[in-house]
């Protein structure tokens, strides 16, 4: 006679403490009642009251996917006096030796087996997602400033299907905001809530991003879409994966080390690596500071301001310094805390704001203001001349290689179109469309190259 049903909606690989604890079966209509999960049977059996004699499991590995969580149930069920049995096993219950050798071995191979199963059914899907990414392919949702570029899938059996795999390709629109964004960042550096200020200032102009889950849409940039773009390392040309741990950690961004990066670049990039990582070090750069000049309102016993604010670091460890006043000079300081001073770096440090701006000024009056500012600015025009030759180089040949990838696409549609021994009309028709738009994107990659020149 069955007295009461266990039973979880959740992952049997969990830690035994984390089981029974989710709400999932709530959004099922399962018709078995519910009296509990894991946890509260394993209570239930211990308390001394129980209302059952046995408890019966469809079979031995759906206890657990992991064969230490899943003889643990069995002993503390044992030590309360309570046989654990399964469905596809035999049940005895002549004399008080329920368990038979062959059993228990039987049992331990399953629950090995099971875990071994699951293992390699993870191993291979890392292997895959990992490959996936290493060849340049898209998973989930493009980032804001490209779009989705499906091609044929590479695998002949699933391209028949009609299985397709995505590139990411620069939106015309949207780019040019995620290069902005960037450049405030960057040059201005300027805080993620300025920045959505600014950004919303014109939204027909700055289109705000669209989330995954439409009933989230705002209509307008906040910090976190902000720092969604600051922080998407697919903005530098290299497919990532594995930035987030979506199972293990509840969405939570995963250290450095831990993504999977495409070797060389896959996709045209938006901004330069090196500015990413620039764009990465502000927050610790500006931390604590006001991107509004003059006097900190915020606080009424704030009397000075310092020119030099947020633009000063320590050559030992690198920390922004901060403004001090004493007897009405303004100093700039470095005083870590105790537990966080490098070896050679004295207690604090303290540099005079007029040993800085003196020079600062000397500078500005000669070369920006001064009488022989042409002079001088002519003199550094051959490097900045040469700088600006590479930076231009390097913009025509990603241009050239977008371009020259666009074409293969299209070519690779006629090609898909050449395979297919009978295609029908909404597969030609699909084609035709594709190819349209791809002509769409040649030309406006040819028009921004023709302008660069």
């Amino acid at each position: 006679m069955i007295v009461g049903f266990y039973y979880d909606v959740e992952s049997s690989r969990k830690d035994l403490a984390a089981r029974g604890q989710g709400r999932g079966h709530e959004r099922f209509d399962i018709p078995v009642p519910r009296d509990g999960g894991i946890q509260d049977l394993l209570s239930a059996a211990e308390s001394g009251e129980r209302q059952f004699d046995a408890v019966i499991c469809e079979s031995i590995e759906r206890v657990a996917r992991r064969t230490y969580f899943g003889t643990l149930i069995e002993h503390r069920l044992e030590a309360a006096g309570v046989p654990l049995l399964a469905a596809d096993e035999p049940i005895s219950f002549s004399g008080s030796r329920t368990k038979k050798a062959t059993q228990i071995l039987t049992r331990r191979v399953k629950q090995g087996v099971a875990e071994w199963y699951v293992l390699e059914m993870l191993e291979k899907a890392w292997g895959g997602f990992e490959e996936h990414t290493i060849q340049g392919y898209n998973i989930g949702k493009p980032p804001y400033g490209y779009l989705a570029d499906r091609i044929p899938h590479p695998v002949p059996a699933r391209r028949s299907e009609g299985k397709t795999k995505t590139r990411l390709i620069p939106d015309p629109l949207c780019a040019p905001v995620v290069r902005k964004i960037f450049e405030w960042r960057v040059v201005e550096r300027l805080s993620r809530s300025v920045i959505a200020d600014r950004l919303n200032e014109d939204r027909v102009v700055n289109p705000p991003p669209s989330p995954p889950d439409p009933s989230r849409k705002i209509g307008r940039w906040t910090v976190s879409s902000v720092r969604d773009v600051l922080t998407n390392p697919k903005y530098t040309g290299h497919m990532v994966w594995n930035r987030r741990a979506m199972k293990t950690r509840t969405g939570k961004v995963n250290p450095v080390e831990d993504w999977v990066w495409s070797p060389q670049p896959a996709h045209p990039p938006l901004v330069s690596l090196e500015t990413f990582i620039r764009a990465r070090a502000t927050p610790q750069e500006r931390e604590r500071s006001r991107s509004a000049p003059g006097t900190n309102t915020a606080h009424p016993q704030a009397a000075s301001t310092y020119a030099l604010r947020s633009f000063l670091f320590c050559a030992i460890c690198d920390r922004r310094m901060f403004g001090k006043a004493r007897r009405d000079r303004g100093f700039y300081v470095c005083a870590p805390k105790p537990q966080y001073i490098p070896p050679d770096h004295p207690k604090s440090m303290w540099i005079k704001e007029t040993y800085l701006l003196e020079p600062l000024h000397e500078f500005f009056a000669a070369r920006i203001f001064g009488p022989d500012r042409r002079e001088l600015l002519a003199a550094a025009l051959p490097e900045a001349d040469a700088s600006e030759g590479r930076r231009h180089a390097e913009r025509d040949k990603a241009l050239n290689d977008a371009l020259t990838d666009l074409k293969k696409r299209r070519d690779r549609q006629f090609h898909t179109l050449e395979l297919a021994e009978e295609p029908d009309r909404r597969f030609v028709q699909g084609v035709q469309a594709r190819v349209a738009d791809l002509d769409d994107q040649i030309q406006a990659m040819e028009s921004e190259i023709a302008s660069q020149r």
